[in-house]
């Protein structure tokens, strides 16, 4: 434990997700030593994030305008949809320049466990969405896991019947990796989605 203001940061610190008490305590010693100017920068960024970043009003990324540069863009197909779980999940797929379509983010994945349901969601506005007929394919790109299985699952039932052809990303063994390093669920993953090689 430590005096007054040097406490209070870490215990600010600690409360940021995947920071525990070593690293929120690592952190604030290392902004102790830093240059004001470095300080002042990074209290700067805090401000203007909090003043100016909103989340956009059709799909809910994040945005420092009414709505995000990919909704503003008429390049972007409006004919798919690519459903994530959070804003930092449509960046992962930007990066890929793989996908010209748009996207619709949860802001989650259903958890019972957590107490999140499917109306603590973006579900209802994701089917405002779908309900004018320009949608003709429904990607599902939620986390791998128990909760994003659970979110996918009942996405696809939800949109059954709008006749929507509706996807889920492919997951199995990352380039790289090891055999005897993979989980059983990853393993049969690769299994279900083994693709033909033509010789």
């Amino acid at each position: 434990m430590y005096e007054g203001a040097v406490q209070d940061l870490i215990d600010e610190l600690g409360r940021l997700p995947g920071v525990g008490p070593k690293s929120a305590q690592r952190i604030a010693f290392h902004l102790l030593a830093a240059e004001s100017a470095d300080v002042s920068r990074l209290v700067a960024a805090l401000q203007r994030v909090q003043a100016e970043v909103r989340f956009c009003v059709t799909c809910f990324n994040v945005a420092e305008a009414e709505q995000c540069r990919i909704c503003r863009d008429p390049r972007r197909t409006e004919d798919v949809i690519c459903v994530v779980e959070e804003p930092k999940d449509v960046v992962a797929i930007e990066r890929t320049r793989e996908f010209r379509g748009r996207y619709h983010v949860l802001g989650g994945a259903i958890s019972p466990i957590e107490g999140i349901g499917p109306d603590d969601l973006k579900v209802k506005e994701l089917m405002t969405r779908l309900m004018n007929g320009q949608v003709t394919e429904l990607i599902i790109a939620t986390d791998p896991n128990l909760e994003g299985e659970a979110t996918a699952a009942y996405l696809a039932r939800l949109v059954a019947p709008m006749g929507l052809a509706v996807s889920r990303l492919a997951s199995g063994l990352p380039v790289g990796g090891d055999l005897e390093y993979a989980d059983e669920v990853t393993l049969g993953r690769a299994f279900e989605g083994r693709r033909r090689i033509d010789a």
